[in-house]
């Protein structure tokens, strides 16, 4: 008997997923299944993406609708468009032998009236981010009275993201006796929270220890210096001639930064992140999907929903700000029980935030060395002749020219030919890997941090090529990561690349830039003004109280104590600290940056409320 027919599952649901190839389900599914099928109980999976929870959900969803009832009974909320999407399309083809399935997908970047219009047609299920979801509702366009379902999926990423009061009011519009069922990779204290308030005595299921990685993964970290991080990721790259992979980085600007060198360099690469329209989006998609790219560059929200078979190695080139949301990167690599690698570029400083990230994922990193010119040169030799060994030979069609081939190699032995063949791709990386430097990070910058808890030094005794900054804006002035960044980059000219870590705080911020930036940032920011009022920034870190600030100190602001600054105050003239309201968000979130002038710019259809 088919082990999906063993779940509770009919039989025309069992032959369509028969037909997508589900020979049997997965831990996840074979866990929950039978427990959501019986309709009754609230629900929270927690398991790794790549583990098949959209069937885990989906097919219970199928099951339990009345499809004779042309209205919404089920609502599920995603982060990304591109998951719900993924969401709706496998939801659709899980039902295609049922009659009158509705499924309508509700994302940003996409036409508003279209999507309404199919709403008015008849709909059973609706999969929706939450921004545009809000959007609909507040048009008074849909009638969420008889939703019995309401799953959220990813609900992490939901939160990262800042969509708490947008699934709060999503919510309010549906019935208190609907069922939830949440499903989430990782389960902070937020998702904890957010089961509490909107559950009833939950069924929880667990796949493997909460907030783990995936078993199948195996993580590497490489150290290097600041300035040759682009060119130890090109080698890593070069020793895996047969990568196909997925770069994180933690903007969106160091994102096209990074993409563009790659193409400049002659790698099939694109970029994903939140300023792309749908239709570039879907375009660099389809180039991934059908190999056409070898890279995709994305920061970690315009990757989520990203559902890509046969993933090698995820990249990260930037380690993300929230420790839990590698979990999330690594798990693009290793799905449906294949393997992968999850790869960790870092500066001395951040060996830290690998311990940090193994006591989470409950797995060691390994640490490896970057490879040297030799090592690279040789690997994709011999991927060349492995190549030219198992290429499939068209004997029909290439019959007709064997002779003119022999013809034009009369000359030459078996041995010379070879040679020539060999050296046609050989003699590029020879000559590029000429006199190549070593780029691991020399012993004494790995020692030091490992015996100061990540300090930031260098070989030299002296703190590393980052400086800590402080500026005088934060989240009350709506600002987060991303674009603060963009604020920093556009005032000071410089490249996002070289920013280090942002942490923006309510009424105040901190970032690194390189220390030959600092004073070309400080300088720039002399006469600028936000708002009204003058910007500052100064030099920041334990003992310092030094101030090279643009438009002079403000009474009432930082005050100054022995060793630095107190910074437990800060805002002149009120303006109190919201530990709730303002959500610190990273950067990379999708939104894009704004005009300064103090509007915001609308690149983000489904967040057109508020930050």
């Amino acid at each position: 008997m088919n082990p999906f027919i063993e779940l509770g599952l009919r039989h025309d649901i069992v032959n369509a997923i028969n037909e997508l190839g589900f020979e049997k389900p997965t831990p996840i599914q074979e866990q929950s299944i039978p427990v959501l099928l019986t309709g009754s109980n609230d629900f929270v999976g927690l398991a790794q993406t790549g583990t098949g929870k959209t069937a885990a959900f989906g097919l219970p969803l199928i099951e339990l609708l009345d499809f004779e009832e042309n209205h919404p009974q089920a609502l599920v909320l995603c982060p990304t468009r591109e998951l719900c999407l993924q969401i709706a399309n496998d939801i659709k083809n899980f039902a295609k032998k049922m009659n009158n399935v509705n499924v309508v997908a509700v994302y940003g970047g996409a036409s508003i009236s279209d999507q309404l219009r199919q709403i008015r047609r008849g709909v059973q299920i609706v999969v929706a981010t939450p921004g545009r979801m809000l959007d609909i509702i507040n048009r008074n366009a849909i009638d969420f009275s008889q939703v019995k379902y309401v799953v959220l999926d990813e609900a992490d990423e939901m939160l990262n993201m800042g969509f708490q009061e947008d699934i709060d009011s999503i919510l309010s519009t549906t019935p208190e006796e609907k069922k939830t069922w949440l499903f989430s990779a990782t389960m902070p204290s937020e998702v904890r929270r957010i089961a509490k308030r909107y559950m009833d005595n939950p069924f929880e299921l667990t796949m493997g220890e909460k907030n783990t990685g995936n078993a199948n993964i195996e993580h590497e970290y490489y150290v290097v210096r600041a300035r040759d991080k682009y060119a130890a990721f090109k080698r890593i790259v070069d020793f895996n001639p047969e990568i196909f992979g997925i770069v994180f980085c933690r903007t969106k600007i160091e994102t096209q930064e990074i993409a563009e060198a790659l193409i400049k360099d002659g790698y099939n690469a694109d970029s994903l992140h939140g300023d792309l329209s749908q239709q570039q989006r879907d375009k660099v998609m389809k180039r991934y999907r059908e190999r056409s790219l070898q890279l995709l560059i994305a920061t970690d929200v315009a990757a989520r929903g990203i559902d890509v078979n046969d993933v090698t190695h995820v990249i990260n080139y930037s380690l993300p700000d929230e420790i839990e949301n590698y979990t999330h990167r690594s798990g693009r690599t290793a799905r449906a029980g294949k393997t992968g690698v999850s790869i960790a570029i870092i500066n001395s400083k951040e060996l830290g935030k690998i311990r940090q990230i193994e006591r989470v994922i409950g797995k060691k990193f390994i640490k490896a060395e970057i490879p040297t010119g030799f090592d690279v040169c040789e690997k994709q030799l011999f991927a060349l002749v492995h190549k030219v060994h198992n290429v499939t030979v068209n004997e029909q069609q290439i019959e007709q020219y064997i002779p003119r081939i022999m013809d034009e190699f009369a000359d030459l032995s078996k041995e010379e030919v070879i040679k020539r063949f060999a050296s046609l791709e050989f003699n590029r990386f020879l000559d590029y890997y000429k006199n190549a430097p070593d780029l691991n990070a020399p012993a004494d910058d790995f020692r030091r941090a490992e015996g100061q808890g990540g300090d930031r030094f260098n070989r030299d005794g002296m703190r590393s090529e980052y400086t800590r900054l402080f500026i005088n804006l934060g989240s009350v002035d709506e600002f987060n990561r991303g674009d603060l960044l963009g604020y920093i980059c556009n005032n000071s000219k410089i490249s996002g690349r070289t920013v280090g870590k942002i942490d923006v705080k309510g009424v105040y911020s901190f970032f690194e830039v390189n220390n030959g930036d600092v004073d070309q940032v400080m300088n720039a920011f002399k006469e600028v003004e936000f708002k009204g009022r003058p910007v500052r920034i100064e030099i920041s870190g334990e003992g310092t109280s030094s101030s090279r600030s643009g438009g002079g100190r403000r009474e009432g602001g930082y005050q100054k104590r022995e060793g630095g600054f107190n910074r437990e105050r800060s805002y002149a003239g009120g303006g109190e600290r919201r530990e709730g309201g303002n959500r610190e968000r990273s950067g990379n979130t999708g939104g894009g940056f704004r005009d300064f002038s103090g509007k915001r710019r609308e690149d983000r259809p489904e967040r057109k409320r508020r930050f």
